[in-house]
């Protein structure tokens, strides 16, 4: 961040004031990485010259900047038009001035991480790090070492961020996604007052992680830090963070696991029927195979959780039929979070 300092006959000189980060994260950026692993990509010369005019930016910001950079809006408009006119086959993209063709490849590589870029443009998350003065958000900044290079920073005094930190926390560095805290206190003050629920499913934990931020290119870990907008950026949901923020309005259950959900939805008895309906080996293969990425532990079996929110008098039997032998509801069980009756 930037701090304004005074010198001498009353003049104000911007001066920067920010402290290395030795950020502990497997995923994070090593610092160690040769410059030739390093190029320097559209979005890295804009993400410098940002920092340079106005200081170190959040990790949040750096998400968002990343991820909904204007190439791959653009690369999206390009995409809701191609679907919206019927899907051609004959799909021609044509750049008119194109100079070196920058724009049109930051354009295709939206094409194929299409799918990420929608999943994670309104969801950003900070980092926060406990030191020996408090919690300390950490920040993007320019290595003063090399000027094409990011480094992490630790902010010199407090952040907002910070206010988002339980005062028990334990764990030494955290990640917090206040966005996510306003989707879950929309869901839940709308479940609160008309009913209904929410599903849902994705990486995450109940608060026990620290170090989930991590990159991705070609289905592969990227160093979050290096050829910014050629990667996709992600993190764990922390689910103990959601249960906080639904504010008691409504009833939580899960996070549990895929496969105790799945399997609790009656997946093994589905695809035994479809087994028994197919006689056609590679059918048969595709369905195992299937089957064995969803349940695998070692895949998504134990990866993926699954965590809901529902009215409270769902769980307390209100609004549900009686049965002729009791004197109050029996609320029926939540699919998913516990065993069919009929298993």
């Amino acid at each position: 961040m930037s701090v304004l300092a005074a010198a001498g006959a009353g003049r104000l000189y911007a001066v920067r004031a920010v402290f290395t980060c030795l950020w502990r994260g497997k995923y994070f950026s090593s610092g160690n990485e040769p410059a030739e692993n390093n190029p320097v990509t559209p979005m890295l010369r804009h993400l410098t010259y940002k920092i340079k005019s106005t200081g170190p930016i959040t990790v949040a910001e750096y998400m968002k900047e990343v991820l909904t950079n204007p190439a791959k809006l653009l690369g999206i408009w390009f995409i809701s038009e191609w679907i919206a006119t019927g899907k051609n086959a004959a799909f021609q993209l044509v750049e008119l001035g194109p100079g070196r063709g920058t724009l049109l490849g930051d354009i295709l590589r939206v094409f194929s991480q299409l799918a990420s870029v929608l999943k994670n443009c309104d969801i950003s998350i900070h980092l926060v790090e406990k030191t020996p003065h408090g919690w300390r958000e950490v920040l993007i900044d320019i290595d003063p070492q090399v000027s094409d290079k990011l480094r992490f920073v630790l902010a010199p005094c407090a952040t907002p961020a910070e206010a988002f930190i339980q005062c028990d926390e334990t764990r030494d560095h955290v990640e917090v996604c206040p966005d996510a805290g306003v989707i879950i206190q929309e869901l839940s003050q709308r479940i609160s007052v008309t009913g209904g629920a929410a599903l849902i499913a994705d990486y995450g934990h109940d608060g026990t992680k620290t170090d989930t931020f991590r990159g991705f290119c070609g289905h592969r870990l990227h160093d979050v830090l290096i050829a910014p907008g050629t990667a996709d950026l992600t993190a764990d949901v922390d689910f103990s963070y959601l249960r906080r923020m639904s504010q008691g309005k409504v009833a939580s259950l899960g996070p549990i696991k895929q496969q105790t959900f799945l399997r609790n939805m009656g997946i093994d008895v589905r695809l035994k029927v479809l087994l028994d309906k197919s006689d056609e080996p590679s059918l048969r293969q595709q369905l195992l195979q299937g089957y064995d990425m969803l349940m695998n532990p070692t895949k998504m079996g134990e990866r993926f959780n699954f965590f809901a929110l529902i009215p409270h008098q769902r769980l307390h039997g209100r609004n549900h039929q009686m049965n002729a032998c009791q004197s109050k509801p029996s609320p029926s069980p939540v699919a998913g979070f516990g065993e069919l009756t009929w298993r």
